[in-house]
């Protein structure tokens, strides 16, 4: 483990929503700053032929060991000054099993400059902090080679959640020794099979078999779990070595967070007979229950003397004091984090936010059947996004990114790919059941606009004349409204706040702030105006009460 332990773990969130910037942000506070490893092949690859401005990656794979590697990846996809704008990018081979040497080369090397350029500054010093990347569990194809590229990095931990990983704990060890590592992967309709990685074989065909001798550092493993149930059952059947299996502590979830969230127990999704509509609220949302919340006092006896972080609406002072008297370790926070000026979500979209929660409260929608994978997944209803039903009914419907396509097994006895938001014939022709299309949203082509690198659609929408341009569909937790405590307008109207802001505000360092504040309002029991004066009164106790609240807060700290 590392020698400090953060109090606070910035999110994972994709796509390269965490971005490098925002983790070396957090990492530089001391606290754990994470990268979202989704999609970095596509990520990269989108990055240099929008001509990679300021250089940044072309920087991060300088340091690479292999520069034939580089060059190869340069050659093919790299345009100076970036592609036309209305040009779609050049695609990669979607993932499936026995990838090619060229798809596992861009996911090693778009995993690898992420974090390289989380862990260091801008004069390529290496910055005094942890850096971490999250996968999704239930995106299998590209995990062994993500985490390898990670690793290639010096990445600090791993975080994985969204699915049960079992077997990733083991596959680190391997990586670390530069052995072949194993992945299970799950065929609908037939038995798992095994996706094997071998640095060796990889290293000897890209014409560098020494690079395959060198030993890397095991980074430190962090599932994010639902349950007690769940993390026992990991400390028991987990690969990794070690009494505990090879696991460095948890992260627990609950289903207020952004993103993919556990279904509550014993929810299904049924879209042939819809039985899962009994378990939804008048909304359209799954219902959580009393068997959904998670006793802290059992969950830390069964965890020992593991460090475990708390996710899901904790982004206050006072729900991290809770988790540390509890005997945690802190609060994992993300939706606080995806607005900041550091993250990667594309300005546009992230003014357009920050606007609105400027003017009053947002919503958010669990939805059931968005995400193809199965997993309740958070929208944020926001006007002019693809939250918009009619607006997504529009959107031409096209699978050619592939991340959340499940492998099948064909009548022929071989194995296919497919996905409930592809074209509805293709997934029909594929024994897919038609109900299952309904309501399904291609979170990969949405994400990656959300990141501005929006596909240009080899499609048109109807009754228009030029492709269809991706556009974004926005994840968020249900306290969106949160990041109001932190922003700030600045000279030319726009609001913004940083990963400082929302760090020193959980650690309770505003102090200072709310005392300026509180200056203003010294006279509000001498307005006139009996409804002002209320009003005003009410501003002057509302900041007290925070004043109060940061001082427990720093109190409660300092005892830890």
């Amino acid at each position: 483990m590392a020698t400090k332990i953060p109090k606070i773990i910035q999110g994972g969130m994709g796509v390269q929503v965490s971005s490098w910037e925002l983790a070396r942000e957090v990492a530089r506070a001391g606290e754990l700053g994470v990268i979202s490893g989704t999609a970095m092949d596509m990520v990269l690859l989108r990055w240099m032929q929008d001509g990679d401005p300021g250089g940044l990656y072309r920087r991060a794979l300088s340091h690479f060991p292999d520069q034939g590697m580089v060059k190869r990846f340069m050659d093919k996809y790299y345009v100076e000054g970036g592609k036309d704008k209305n040009k779609p990018y050049k695609p990669l081979q979607m993932w499936q099993l026995n990838p090619g040497q060229e798809l596992q080369e861009a996911c090693v090397l778009g995993n690898f400059a992420e974090v390289w350029l989380a862990k260091h500054g801008d004069d390529n010093s290496l910055v005094d902090g942890v850096v971490g990347i999250n996968c999704l569990t239930k995106i299998q194809l590209p995990t062994i080679e993500s985490l390898y590229g990670a690793m290639l990095a010096d990445v600090d931990y791993v975080l994985m959640g969204a699915g049960i990983p079992m077997e990733v704990p083991g596959i680190l060890d391997r990586l670390a020794a530069n052995e072949d590592a194993k992945l299970s992967i799950d065929i609908d309709g037939g038995d798992p099979i095994k996706h094997v990685f071998s640095p060796k074989a990889f290293w000897a065909a890209s014409g560098h078999p020494e690079l395959a001798e060198k030993k890397l550092k095991r980074p430190n493993f962090l599932p994010i779990v639902s349950s007690v149930t769940l993390a026992q059952a990991m400390l028991k059947r987990a690969t990794g070595a070690g009494p505990t299996k090879g696991i460095q502590g948890f992260i627990i979830e609950l289903p207020s967070a952004g993103g993919h969230n556990a279904p509550p127990r014993g929810f299904r999704y049924d879209a042939v007979q819809k039985s899962h509509k009994l378990s939804l609220n008048e909304r359209g949302e799954p219902v959580y229950g009393p068997k959904d919340d998670i006793d802290l006092p059992k969950f830390k006896q069964a965890v020992g003397d593991l460090p475990f972080w708390l996710a899901g609406y904790y982004a206050r002072p006072e729900k991290l004091n809770d988790v540390l008297a509890l005997g945690g370790a802190g609060i994992q926070v993300g939706t606080s984090f995806a607005f900041t000026k550091e993250s990667g979500l594309a300005p546009e979209p992230k003014q357009v936010v920050l606007q609105r929660v400027s003017q009053g409260d947002l919503r958010v929608f669990t939805d059931p059947v968005a995400s193809p994978t199965g997993f309740p997944f958070k929208v944020l209803e926001l006007e002019g996004s693809l939250s918009d039903k009619d607006k997504y009914l529009a959107r031409p419907r096209v699978c050619n990114l592939g991340y959340l396509r499940t492998p099948y097994m064909r009548d022929d006895g071989k194995v296919g790919y497919r996905c409930a938001s592809e074209p509805v014939d293709e997934w029909v022709k594929k024994g897919g059941d038609l109900a299952a299309t309904e309501g399904r949203k291609c979170l990969c082509n949405s994400l990656m606009a959300n990141a501005g690198l929006p596909q240009v659609s080899p499609f048109k929408k109807e009754g228009e004349s030029e492709r269809y341009i991706e556009e974004i569909l926005i994840t968020a937790g249900d306290d969106i409204n949160q990041i109001r405590r932190y922003m700030k307008q600045n000279k030319d109207g726009e609001y913004e706040y940083s990963a400082k802001d929302v760090i020193d505000y959980l650690l309770g360092r505003f102090k200072e702030e709310y005392n300026d504040e509180l200056k203003l309002y010294q006279d509000a029991h001498m307005a006139e105006d009996g409804n002002v004066r209320d009003e005003l009164m009410s501003k002057k106790k509302d900041l007290q009460n925070k004043i109060a609240d940061v001082d427990e807060q720093r109190a409660g700290l300092a005892g830890k």
